[in-house]
């Protein structure tokens, strides 16, 4: 590509925000745009500034990246996102690819391998981490891996509210946590349980034995 490339990074972190910033702003051929601090921010941000690409962490109070993600899809925003975090669980890296990531890095990446991604983000093309790249290997080879994976305390005290008929809000005050964590674990425990919504999480979770 020989124009430069537009970057909307995205991070609740302000260090980490200010770190990739340096880092985009000092290598050739990349502008960053601008910056955003959770997934809702970030869908009005992209839809504002229209980036090449955008570097999402996931896990954000306010709103996470897979939820993020999939609003973007939907709204065929042109930007590709390129997902950069600390986590490279099944839990984590699935949803965010099923959601439509062009890619996904862990936060210890390199610098120019860092550079390369978001070139190769930018013409469409899917960076994957190494590990990240064998767990997905693994995942097609064996489907139902990721469902195997226990629920937490936490994903367990959700989807017994939520198979009281709770709404994510009401779950929400019952724990003291906010919607967006909710959701979050929701999104997780769905992966874990490999289901797509609410009730057939309850209907597997007491088939399994994990209710009731």
């Amino acid at each position: 590509m020989t124009s430069e490339i537009s970057v909307l990074i995205v991070d609740d972190h302000p260090v980490v925000r200010d770190g990739l910033r340096g880092m985009f702003e000092s290598a050739p051929g990349f502008t960053v745009l601008g910056e955003a601090s959770n997934g809702v921010e970030a869908v009005e941000r992209a839809a504002a500034l229209d980036p090449d690409v955008i570097l999402m962490d996931l896990r954000m109070p306010g709103g996470g990246g897979v939820d993020a993600i999939r609003e973007l899809t939907r709204v065929r925003a042109r930007a590709k996102v390129l997902v950069l975090t600390t986590y490279d669980t099944d839990s984590d890296t699935l949803p965010a690819i099923e959601a439509g990531a062009t890619g996904y890095l862990l936060k210890d990446a390199p610098r120019d391998e860092l550079c390369t991604a978001v070139r190769a983000a930018a013409e469409g093309r899917t960076v994957l981490s190494p590990a990240v790249a064998s767990r997905l290997v693994s995942a097609v080879r064996s489907p139902r891996a990721p469902a195997n994976e226990p629920l937490s305390a936490r994903e367990r005290e959700v989807l017994a509210l939520v198979a009281q008929g709770m709404s994510n809000r009401e779950i929400a005050r019952e724990l003291f946590i906010s919607e967006a964590t909710v959701k979050t674990h929701l999104t997780h425990l769905y992966a874990k349980l490999g289901v797509n919504d609410r009730a057939a999480a309850v209907a597997t979770a007491y088939r399994r034995g994990i209710l009731g």
